[in-house]
């Protein structure tokens, strides 16, 4: 999914869960000698049953918790204390994990709609344990000198989220947060509902697909009224928008792709962002931006908003200069041209890299066959890492495309992978990863699923960098899921650094010497070096541009955040296009209606540009001309991935690099040529 369509298409969603019964007695804490993968459902009969009953029995431990932690005695040991309210956070992450991923990728929309109720129990109990005084007043009495460090930051870091939650404030507000708390889970579920259950399409005649690849033509032949059907979906979309020749139609596709979720949604938005401003009000915070940034790296709400301007300064020039040459080929074809915008911007984009560069992505993409992708990144990821993968064909799925691998790390088991990565009716339209199981040490394995929307047959080599990319969440959930405290297990890192690790990893599917590993066309033939060199060079071009639409999207996120009710949201969208997106506003669009990333995210959709300033930062500890250094890549997989949220993320860097992180590699990745 290229960026200039939308907002990327990847991120790391959901939360870890645990399917056995939870162990709470210090006695019974003796590790099992073999632990295994959780047991799922074996046939399509039994989802509905398993959902309800895993969903409710890690409910009913985490309220037995709740109230046996909150009748603890004064003076109580407090690493028994601090043990049992690790195991009521497995036992919640047990409720919540497999209604997260289910409700968006089960084809069957009765799980999907109960998956969606499981979600709402277990958000509802969550704010119900976040808002109990008698809880936060036995652990707030603990003895800290009593703990070692891992412990102590446990402690510290759950106390501060009770606070940020509200539990010091009085009856009444206590209620009112319960109130909000429960109508944002509501609204969020609705929102993203809205987007994934909306697929749109356009028809149009044989000879508007002109330009585009035989197999996309062969796979969308025409109805019986001679029109051939174009859908939202990403696999249709990307490519139309790309190769396409007829201007009206790449332009009648995006806007309807545009418009999904509309205008359903934009009542839906209104009521939520109220609700977090009521929500960060009674908490005493000036906006939600604010409340939500407190515990990110950025630290505060008004840095959101200079880191963002500081990003569009920084894209100006070269974006400027790029966008210029785009709208310089379109008006060899359409010389009354005034200005180039979305409609326009990936079709010409294309033009100009097979006319400048030589880099033609229909003959780029005969070399990544989707199944032998799908392999080469298990290998090179193997190899850099020493991660074995083994395939477990008998594991049972939601669907017949999921797949299964166990990972070990030195012989030794570590976690199970799933890999969902086609599109289907009712499933996710973007790219995640999913927590399924929150690895912790000793009791259960981390098992993750990447739920992805590629093609079944020829990838583009965009969807190969997004494949890298979210497989990198996936391998950060298992290493990091062998901490004895869940709260450190998997991305548990502060939010606007978890993209950073994906954000690397991208970095390899543009070696020549790795792509050579697994990119072969039909015949066999390897990717020639010369030309991955040229398509390096091509995506140089357009990064400006490219820049400066992903400060639109983060605008819009923030500003959303700061909006006043008297204020419309279409006004704002089109107010945040002209002062940061070089690529003109497209009439008739309503992107926010899809921005899927304002429930997840919310005002903090800048982590995208944040993470990749830390990324490319650490990119500069590895050596460019040996990508598969296992030497630099153990140490970083040790340092940072294993370490999950045990450490803020800048010491986790520091250590990496040897000092503080800092802007100069990603101003030299701008600053270089295009």
């Amino acid at each position: 999914m290229p960026p200039e369509l939308d907002e990327p298409t990847t991120t790391r969603s959901g939360t870890g869960a645990r399917y056995s019964s939870v162990v709470t007695r210090a006695e019974e804490r003796d590790p099992p000698s073999d632990l295994q993968p959780a047991r799922l459902p074996a046939s399509t009969g039994e989802w509905s049953r398993w959902l309800a009953s895993t969903c409710s029995a890690g409910l009913d431990d985490a309220r037995r918790l709740m109230d046996e932690i909150a009748a603890l005695p004064a003076g109580s040991d407090p690493l028994t204390a601090l043990r049992a309210w690790n195991d009521l956070s497995i036992a919640m992450s047990a409720a919540r994990a497999p209604a997260s991923l289910l409700m968006q990728v089960h084809p069957d929309e009765k799980v999907r709609t109960e998956a969606e109720q499981a979600s709402q129990q277990a958000d509802k109990l969550a704010t119900d344990i976040s808002l109990n005084r008698a809880l936060y007043d036995v652990l707030a009495a603990l003895d800290v000198s009593r703990l070692d460090a891992d412990a102590a930051r446990v402690l510290r870091l759950t106390l501060r989220d009770f606070v940020r939650a509200g539990v010091d404030r009085d009856d009444h507000t206590r209620a009112r947060l319960r109130e909000l708390a429960e109508q944002e889970t509501v609204l969020g579920q609705q929102f993203s509902r809205n987007i994934r259950d909306d697929v749109r399409s356009i028809a149009v005649e044989g000879w508007q697909l002109k330009g585009l690849p035989d197999d996309y033509v062969s796979a969308h032949p025409a109805d019986d009224d001679g029109l051939h059907r174009i859908t939202t979906d990403y696999p249709d979309v990307g490519p139309f928008l790309a190769f396409a020749e007829d201007p009206a139609a790449r332009r009648a596709l995006l806007i309807t792709f545009l418009s999904r979720a509309w205008p359903d949604n934009e009542g839906v938005l209104s009521d939520l962002l109220a609700l977090r401003a009521e929500h960060a009000s009674l908490l005493g915070y000036d906006g939600w931006a604010n409340y939500d940034a407190e515990v990110k790296m950025i630290g505060s709400g008004s840095a959101i908003g200079a880191f963002i301007d500081q990003i569009a300064a920084a894209t100006d020039e070269s974006g400027r200069r790029d966008r210029d040459v785009l709208l310089e080929r379109l008006r060899q074809d359409r010389p009354d041209a005034a200005a180039i915008d979305r409609g326009d911007a990936t079709y010409y984009a294309e033009v100009v890299r097979r006319e400048t560069f030589d880099v033609d992505a229909q003959q780029v993409r005969r070399y990544f066959d989707a199944m032998t992708v799908r392999q080469g990144l298990l290998d090179v990821t193997s190899r850099l890492f020493g991660l074995a993968y083994t395939a477990v064909p008998d594991a049972a799925g939601w669907h017949d495309e999921v797949v299964a691998y166990d990972v070990a790390l030195d012989d030794r088991p570590i976690g199970r992978i799933y890999l969902d990565l086609h599109p289907r009716e009712g499933k996710y339209k973007h790219a995640a990863q999913f927590d399924l199981v929150s690895g912790v040490e000793g009791r259960q394995l981390a098992e993750g699923v990447l739920v992805c929307n590629f093609p079944r047959g020829l990838m583009e080599h965009r969807d190969v960098v997004t494949l890298f990319h979210e497989f990198g969440h996936l391998i950060h959930h298992v290493l990091a899921g062998r901490h004895p405290w869940v709260r450190f297990s998997g991305v548990a890192t502060e939010w606007d650094f978890v993209e950073a690790p994906s954000q690397l990893l991208e970095e390899w599917a543009w070696d020549p010497e790795v792509l050579r590993t697994f990119a072969v066309d039909s015949h066999g033939e390897a990717i020639p070096a010369e030309l991955v060199a040229r398509m390096r060079a091509a995506n140089g071009f357009g990064k400006g541009y490219l820049a400066r639409t992903q400060t639109f999207y983060a605008a819009i996120a923030y500003q959303l955040h700061l909006l006043s009710p008297d204020e419309d949201i279409p006004a704002l969208i089109r107010r945040v296009n002209a002062a940061y997106d070089l690529l003109g506003y497209v009439e008739g669009t309503h992107f926010e209606a899809s921005f899927g990333h304002l429930v997840g995210y919310a005002s903090a959709y800048y982590t995208y540009l944040w993470s990749l300033v830390i990324a490319k930062d650490l990119f500069s500890a590895f050596d460019s001309a040996d990508l598969f250094d296992t030497g630099t890549a153990a140490r970083y997989r040790d340092t940072i991935l294993a370490a999950g949220g045990s450490r803020d993320a800048a010491e986790l860097v520091e250590d990496f690099l040897g000092r503080p992180y800092d802007i100069t590699a990603f101003s030299s990745w701008l600053a270089g040529p295009s």
